[in-house]
């Protein structure tokens, strides 16, 4: 009998020790596995020896660029980045302000006629792998939040306190395809 409980209780502590399992570095396979447990497809490309991957969410893509390599395959930190070509020129820098005002995790800049929501995950000192799901899942969360602000952003909808304005500066954001 007490062998049966032993053999239950390393049993048990194994699963628990695979729930605390931490990741201090990741792989392009771990954040692809993650992307797809978020609900979204990954492409896979290899470039001059470099895994990149795409992805879309809510129709528009996004890329993850790598960060700190731990070896040629592992990386302590990656930023998700969503450029986005806008339509006629630039954004307000309202629009922008705005944007930083009332949001956190995803930051966005503005480069030229292209505007880039971007948001890092770090993994160094160790997470687990529930927490890049996680990730992954507010990263597509940002993505819609962005574009509903980009439909909704507007001097009416801001003088009115609403957010009905569906004026231009939504429909000038287009996304791009992400560039290697």
């Amino acid at each position: 009998m007490n062998n049966t409980t032993t053999n239950t209780e390393a049993n048990d502590a194994a699963a628990a020790a695979q729930h605390l399992e931490l990741l201090d570095a990741v792989t392009p396979e771990q954040v692809s596995d993650a992307i797809k447990a978020a609900g979204a497809a990954v492409t896979t490309i290899e470039q001059n020896g470099v895994v990149r991957l795409h992805s879309a969410s809510h129709g528009v893509g996004f890329q993850v660029l790598w960060g700190n390599p731990v070896t040629t395959t592992q990386y302590t930190d990656f930023t998700l980045s969503c450029p986005l070509h806008v339509q006629g020129g630039t954004l307000p820098e309202a629009v922008l302000a705005s944007w930083h005002r009332t949001k956190r995790f995803a930051r966005v800049a503005q480069h030229g006629d292209l505007v880039v929501l971007e948001m890092d995950v770090v993994v160094a000192g160790g997470v687990s792998p529930a927490y890049l799901a996680f990730a992954m899942r507010l990263w597509m969360q940002m993505m819609g939040e962005f574009f509903l602000h980009l439909r909704n952003y507007g001097p009416a909808a801001e003088t009115r306190g609403d957010a009905a304005n569906g004026g231009a500066v939504g429909e000038a954001a287009r996304g791009v395809p992400a560039a290697a």
